[in-house]
């Protein structure tokens, strides 16, 4: 049986922290920014972690 090919938009997209979790950054943030205020501008800079609900399906298309 052939070996498993990960997914490689999620591989470039998420990354593994030291404990296991996934990293991802927050979305929203590309164009159209002048509607949005500095604050929420701010605040979308900071990566966050994938949610536990979504992690298993990320974890199946990145390894």
């Amino acid at each position: 049986m052939p070996k498993m090919k990960s997914n490689r938009g999620a591989a470039k997209t998420f990354k593994k922290t030291g404990s296991g979790k996934f990293k991802r950054y927050k979305a929203y943030k590309s164009h159209i920014l002048t509607p949005k205020s500095p604050k929420r501008i701010r605040k979308l800079r900071k990566a966050t972690l994938v949610s536990k609900a979504d992690s298993k399906r990320v974890k199946e298309m990145v390894l």
